[in-house]
């Protein structure tokens, strides 16, 4: 398999640590407001990597952080936490805020058929192994206190920009133009592990520490529960692009300086949804949320399929006439498949080459957009329609768009609309006719069923039938 890995900026072979095991982690949500669809994008895409790992083997175990303390409204380390800023929002306590954003994000994978991680982790569970990492990086001269606070020391590493893209004098402060910088710091790109008192005196959460009574900074949260469930090694990490800096830089400096080796060798991030404001933000007020696509009568599962018609890599915009052109593509898909009739079992020798066609597609830096069109080669080939309903539910365990399952519930409503009791004896007094080679009555029973609208079909296996 090969990937796009943003340490480095090229495709490479996809090599675990440990062979046929993948530790996978991906970046959570931040849960003081509900996830809006540009977010999603990047759990979708996480998901479908999570779900075609599995696929071709490997067993993966995937952690994904929950951020419910510590997470600021600035990339320089100020602003106000976002987590206090929803309490303040909606007039309750932190913790409720973090448990009802929770459960509405889940509710929204949910419905996107995004598969739960196998450790979904709180970082207000984690308060001992966030101090035992920033004691480790103080003793061991990567951290220093200041004005309060614990800082990493960034002037200790022999390379901070790890993803080649950066440059210190365009990000001095942060990656905005916007942020004031801190004076505690002895370098600008140096960032915070723990706040104490002396800022944010009314932060709701806090907890004691051998610096004082505080709270963490928000990037020390993601590598000390990586290494908690998955060790020293991890295999790929997960993300939105705009993660890289500082998020996921800051990830890499502290935990490599924390472990004494290198830490995550592949590092995906996916890139941003777009409207016709740019890069979808909750900043900007107004966010589309699953719950609002739904309001407006679209099937979630459509807006999976939107985006896996996308490359990740490449910018996506969102409009409704895109998504309007989806959704009529996903029910004609719907509608092709509920035609299927499929009997006996699947040719496995006729699914081989449209399997490995699909495995190809995917191995290729997880080009879903080719992954759709497997199931279009699928249902335009000349095979059985068992084997073409084994393909779809074969390559739904990593596309995950219910296409079967969708295209059974529209059979069974068109069959619940005629008498199933009467269609079975027309069918069997047909048989009977041509058996007798009474064409004229099979042919009048064959009317009689297209009346009912009732398509009949003569196979190898036997007879079948749909409503049209």
């Amino acid at each position: 398999m090969i990937l796009y890995n943003t340490l480095g900026n090229k495709k490479m072979e996809f090599v675990p640590h440990t062979e046929g095991k993948v530790g996978m982690y991906t970046c959570g949500p931040t849960v003081y407001h509900y996830a809006h669809i540009g977010n999603l994008r990047t759990y979708i895409m996480e998901d479908v990597l999570e779900k075609y790992l599995r696929y071709i083997g490997y067993d993966v175990k995937r952690v994904m952080n929950i951020t419910d303390v510590g997470h600021l409204s600035s990339d320089a380390d100020t602003g106000e936490d976002k987590m206090l800023a929803g309490a303040k929002r909606e007039h309750k306590t932190v913790l409720e805020i973090a448990k009802f954003y929770t459960d509405a994000f889940f509710d929204d994978c949910k419905k996107l058929n995004i598969k739960r991680p196998d450790v979904v982790e709180p970082a207000t569970h984690c308060i001992p192994e966030f101090i035992k990492m920033v004691d480790t990086l103080l003793k061991k001269g990567y951290a220093y206190e200041a004005g309060g606070n614990v800082y990493f020391d960034t002037s200790k590493l022999d390379e901070y920009y790890v993803f080649g893209n950066q440059n210190q004098d365009d990000l001095a402060v942060g990656v905005r133009d916007d942020v004031d910088e801190d004076e505690n710091k002895r370098n600008k790109t140096d960032f915070v592990l723990w706040f104490t008192k002396s800022k944010f005196d009314d932060q709701e959460l806090k907890w004691e520490s051998p610096w004082g009574y505080g709270y963490p900074g928000w990037h020390i949260e993601c590598s000390a529960i990586s290494i908690k469930h998955l060790g020293e090694y991890l295999d790929i990490h997960c993300g939105g692009v705009d993660n890289a800096f500082p998020h996921h830089t800051n990830e890499i400096a502290q935990s490599e300086a924390y472990i004494g080796h290198k830490w995550c060798p592949y590092w995906f991030h996916v890139t941003h949804l777009l409207d016709a404001r740019g890069k979808m933000s909750k900043s900007k007020g107004g966010f589309l949320t699953v719950s609002l696509l739904e309001e407006k009568g679209y099937n979630p599962v459509v807006y999976r399929m939107f985006c896996l018609q996308s490359h990740y890599r490449k910018p996506l915009t969102f409009s409704y006439d895109n998504l309007d052109n989806t959704a009529k593509a996903y029910n004609k898909l719907v509608k092709k498949i509920s035609n299927l009739n499929p009997t006996g079992e699947p040719n496995m020798e006729e699914a081989q080459p449209f399997i490995d066609k699909f495995k190809e597609n995917m191995d290729n830096d997880l080009n879903t957009s080719l992954g759709i069109t497997s199931i279009y080669d699928v249902l335009k080939a000349n095979i059985s329609d068992a084997t073409k309903i084994y393909l779809l539910n074969d390559f739904d365990k990593v596309l995950s768009l219910d296409l079967v399952k969708t295209a059974n519930k529209l059979k069974e409503e068109k069959n619940s609309s005629v008498d199933t009791a009467k269609v079975e004896e027309l069918i069997r007094k047909r048989t009977e006719a041509r058996a007798n080679k009474d064409w004229a009555t099979a042919d009048a029973i064959r009317d009689e069923l297209n009346a009912m609208n009732v398509v009949i079909k003569d196979t190898p296996e036997g007879i079948t039938w749909s409503v049209k």
